[in-house]
């Protein structure tokens, strides 16, 4: 897209897999990005809180937090913990944060900015939810709202359920079937293929505001070899469109037992608002993504 910066809140449950921080670094880079507010969402809120601001401060920018909802809007939180905090005491950050809660923040700001703001969420949809059902006047003031959630499209290896969706599928109904100018999802079927190993991430994450994300990463490949780039890929496709092909229908929440609880169901002969990440061009991501860090 050129023109106008793209106003952005950026709704995260950062902490808890390292592709928030990720996102959020971009975001902040970002030099068509103009980033109005970061909302947390998920467990200890308040923790993730701190490690947004890490990123914040790292880029020396001074963007509003607000603590969302810890628990689901039928339960609790199905990941109260947050791993990443090891590195909050190798870097400055802020403990306390505004009163405001995450969806009277969100609702005031989409009112004073009506057709212009993009919510990019890519935790559970409680806050979006909540947000829907205590201001009903705010969907249709969005510019967009982009989603990474969801598997649409049927993959070997992959749950029926993704994480996001899973964390509160209560919430993903709401969100779903409520309309929106343009409704994007982002699914782990196309994030999936968009990944490094923690060699490259070495190698690639050298700029002083990916510094304290590659710290985090340290922690991630404790456990696991790979780092896929699920939130990255719908916060660049906000700037860069291009990066996928889409497809247009409507998306239902299946509700279920364990974890097969929150499985989307794409129906692609429904004619809808819904638009979803159909392909990804990994190339044309990463050269994006890491364009904004040269």
């Amino acid at each position: 897209m050129s023109g106008r910066n793209i106003k952005v809140l950026f709704d995260t449950d950062i902490g808890s897999d390292l592709d928030d921080a990720v996102a959020l670094s971009y975001l902040l880079a970002e030099p068509r990005c103009d980033l109005l507010g970061i909302t947390t969402v998920s467990g200890d809120v308040l923790m993730r809180a701190k490690l947004a601001s890490v990123l914040c401060k790292a880029a020396q920018k001074d963007v509003p937090i607000r603590l969302g909802s810890s628990d689901r809007l039928d339960g609790p939180s199905r990941q109260p913990m947050v791993p990443q905090n090891g590195v909050l005491t190798d870097w400055d950050h802020d403990a306390n944060f505004s009163d405001q809660s995450a969806i009277e923040f969100i609702a005031s700001t989409v009112r004073s900015n009506p057709g212009e703001i993009v919510i990019l969420a890519v935790g559970p949809l409680t806050n979006i939810a909540q947000l829907f059902l205590d201001h009903p006047d705010v969907p249709p003031l969005l510019k967009s709202l982009q989603i990474m959630g969801g598997r649409f499209i049927k993959s070997d290896g992959l749950p029926a359920s993704e994480w996001n969706i899973h964390c509160d599928p209560a919430a993903a109904e709401i969100v779903y079937g409520t309309d929106v100018q343009l409704h994007t999802s982002i699914g782990l079927d196309v994030t999936f293929q968009v990944v490094m190993d923690s060699m490259q991430v070495k190698g690639r994450f050298q700029h002083p505001l990916l510094k304290p994300v590659y710290e985090m990463s340290r922690i991630w490949f404790k456990d696991r070899p790979l780092l896929r780039f699920h939130d990255p890929l719908a916060a660049v496709a906000i700037f860069d469109p291009f990066v996928c092909d889409y497809t247009t229908g409507t998306v239902s929440v299946k509700r279920d037992e364990g974890r097969s609880d929150g499985v989307t169901q794409w129906h692609s002969d429904h004619p809808g608002s819904h638009r979803i990440a159909s392909q990804v061009y990994a190339d044309k991501f990463f050269k994006s993504y890491f364009s904004v860090f040269n």
